[in-house]
């Protein structure tokens, strides 16, 4: 009984090993295309939530802003683009 037993184990040991040693040998080998595209995917997320972050800080600050200072901020801004595109139209 206690050899059988023995046997049993010793075999089950050996079965998990073997596998453990085949799945750890696939996931371990990638080219470098395979790397460099896993890069790009988390550079590529990265600049997504900076700029997701960067949006909602610029919201959250206007929304601070009192309605007036908003509404004077837009008319600049206007002003500016309306200049730059005469003074575009100068040049040419």
């Amino acid at each position: 009984m206690k050899i059988k037993t023995f046997y049993t184990v010793l075999l089950l040991l050996l079965a998990l090993n073997l596998s453990s040693c085949k799945s750890s040998a696939d996931s371990g080998v990638m080219s470098a295309g395979e790397v460099t595209s896993q890069l790009e995917k988390q550079n590529k997320k990265k600049a997504k939530a900076a700029k997701k972050s960067q949006k909602e800080a610029y919201k959250r600050y206007w929304n601070g802003q009192s309605k007036e200072a908003r509404k004077s901020i837009k008319r600049n801004n206007k002003r500016a683009k309306r200049l730059a595109k005469h003074r575009k139209k100068g040049r040419r």
